[in-house]
């Protein structure tokens, strides 16, 4: 494969996620897409706005071509997570806005870079701040795919719709009849083996 063809790949299973995580927020409301769902507070607006601020630093500051926004926070003396929740001055179009802007930012250093393009990222460890586009290609895949698989949890958790994609949920056909037996044979299943493990 060339390393365009390979450059593209990587880039198409980037923008599934990206799309993926975007979608989790489509008729949900204003509580809901904000609310925390989980100890920790994931919510999915945080989850956008978390991956906003890692793309434009994974292929904006990364590569020496900064996107100019300023993230507040990001600065030395914001609080702790403040980039995992959206204040309510922060309002989801922006937030949503601003996503896309980094996501512009990022394709525009993906398609100007070789995939063996050195770049250094300033907050990871010295001895392997360095590192390709590549690496940097393969590594948002990852982060945002995992990230959207927390949204498609929050999500379920705040109002029961799953899927994959719009027209293509991914999941095993069946009823709400069916899906609480389901559920009801997998707690079984877990309780039985608990039982035998003990």
């Amino acid at each position: 494969m060339s390393d365009s063809g390979a450059k593209a790949d990587l880039h198409r299973y980037l923008q599934v996620s990206r799309d993926a995580l975007l979608w989790k927020l489509e008729d949900v409301s204003e509580y809901d897409v904000r609310r925390p769902m989980t100890p920790t507070g994931t919510n999915l607006l945080g989850l956008v706005k978390h991956l906003a601020g890692v793309e434009l630093g994974y292929f904006g500051d990364t590569f020496g071509r900064p996107a100019g926004v300023t993230l507040p926070w990001l600065a030395e003396d914001a609080e702790a997570n403040a980039d995992m929740w959206a204040t309510p001055e922060e309002s989801r179009d922006e937030i949503v806005v601003l996503y896309r802007r980094a996501w512009a930012h990022a394709d525009a250093t993906i398609e100007a870079l070789p995939l063996d393009a050195v770049g250094r990222v300033p907050w990871w460890p010295v001895e392997r701040s360095e590192v390709t586009l590549h690496r940097v290609l393969v590594h948002m895949i990852a982060e945002t795919h995992r990230h959207a698989g927390h949204a498609d949890l929050v999500r379920e958790l705040a109002d029961g719709r799953t899927g994959l994609r719009p027209g293509s949920d991914n999941m095993a056909p069946g009823d709400a009849v069916w899906w609480d037996g389901y559920r009801g044979r997998v707690e079984a299943a877990a309780k039985e083996a608990a039982r035998r493990a003990e």
